[in-house]
């Protein structure tokens, strides 16, 4: 089938970036939130970044414009029943998202197709909820959207074929790249990225080495572009935590247990860039390690 209009639920930084990426490709998108100041703000961050392409020459001033006007802010949940494809986007927590797609079905178009943007949760389980199993998906988008190029695609146990080869031509027109991934915890990307930080955590934990020293061992004898610490702040200490949860609980095994130095940060609402401290304070005018 062909995907003209997609609802985004959730207007925060992955959400506003998904809306980003198929405005400017040329679909009709109406981004959801509960709050009337996230999508007034997702709208602002949107129109932001697409001011820095133009600067940057990389987008004319008309295709912005254009893009801009496709985009639509809606507070009602049941108006994104007609679009042909919803993205759900909303925090990493599975009870959170149950409870969107239970009040979201009733409203929906036969043909709809429901994604979730989720970075671990199961995808069968996900869909076990909804109406419509077969015509449901993992549609991971990598942080930021608009800058990072791949997208995981994953399938449940009862996801059929048309859904997903539309969902890579999908992929193919906002100009990113597929990967596929089997329904089993966290999928490809974090099941290899995120107990690389937890062990990076550990690290820290068992004194040995400081923050930055981590960091800059990574980063120069691996060529990361940022130090595993670093990125843990940037990602957000409570995402990574919810994923190394999700993957112990779901495997099974202890090469996955959450460093207690992580739940610690977590618990004291130190979960990086976006509350100003984490593995690094970020309230003054440069980075300073915490520890």
């Amino acid at each position: 089938m062909e995907i003209r209009r997609v609802g985004v639920i959730g207007a925060g930084q992955m959400g506003n970036g998904i809306a980003h990426v198929f405005a400017q490709s040329g679909y009709d998108v109406v981004l959801h939130d509960v709050s009337e100041a996230a999508m007034e703000k997702a709208l602002e961050i949107i129109t932001a970044n697409m001011d820095r392409q133009v600067s940057r020459g990389r987008l004319s001033a008309e295709d912005r414009d254009t893009a801009l006007a496709r985009i639509s802010l809606e507070r009602d949940l049941a108006a994104l029943g007609q679009t042909d494809l919803v993205i759900e986007a909303a925090t990493e927590r599975e009870e959170l998202k149950h409870k969107i797609f239970a009040a979201l079905v009733p409203h929906l178009a036969p043909h709809t197709i429901l994604t979730s943007n989720t970075s671990s949760i199961s995808i069968t389980r996900l869909a076990s909820g909804t109406d419509r199993p077969e015509r449901f998906m993992g549609f991971h988008f990598m942080n930021p959207v608009p800058v990072m190029q791949l997208v995981e695609l994953i399938r449940g146990i009862a996801t059929d074929e048309p859904t997903y080869n539309t969902l890579v031509e999908v992929v193919k027109r906002i100009g990113k790249t597929a990967s596929s991934a089997e329904d089993f915890p966290a999928f490809i990307v974090n099941r290899i990225l995120v107990p690389m930080i937890n062990e990076a955590v550990y690290t820290l934990y068992e004194g040995v080495g400081t923050v930055a020293s981590i960091d800059h061992a990574l980063k120069l004898g691996a060529n990361h572009p940022m130090g595993p610490l670093e990125l843990a702040d940037f990602i957000g200490l409570d995402t990574c935590l919810a994923i190394m949860n999700v993957l112990h609980e779901g495997l099974a095994d202890t090469k996955y247990r959450p460093c207690p130095l992580l739940v610690k940060y977590v618990e004291a609402g130190w979960l990086g860039r976006k509350t100003k401290r984490g593995f690094y304070d970020y309230r003054g005018e440069e980075p300073v390690p915490t520890r």
